[in-house]
């Protein structure tokens, strides 16, 4: 799979994901299942347990269905996730 800008605008729930920075060092080494999006928030299910992570603090590492590793700020991905899905990217290059 090509990695390119426009994987920000790709359905998260289903993927596996890593916290690798957050300003809230609790946060930090969750890895797990997205089970759930919200707005500012994502839901990462970490040993059976349900654990809410605030998007725009937070760094993560996401998992694609093949194999490769995408680093995705929090704050690039904040936003309805159906609104999300449909917004337009500026290309900053």
């Amino acid at each position: 799979m090509r990695v390119t800008p426009s994987i920000l605008q790709d359905e998260f729930i289903g993927l596996n994901a890593k916290v690798v920075r957050s300003t809230n060092p609790d946060c930090v080494g969750i890895t797990g299942k997205v089970i759930d999006e919200t707005r500012n928030t994502l839901v990462i299910r970490h040993r059976n347990e349900d654990k809410i992570v605030v998007k725009n603090i937070t760094v993560f590492h996401l998992i694609l269905q093949d194999g490769t590793i995408v680093e995705i700020e929090g704050d690039a991905i904040v936003g309805r996730p159906e609104g999300r899905v449909k917004k337009r990217l500026r290309r900053r290059w």
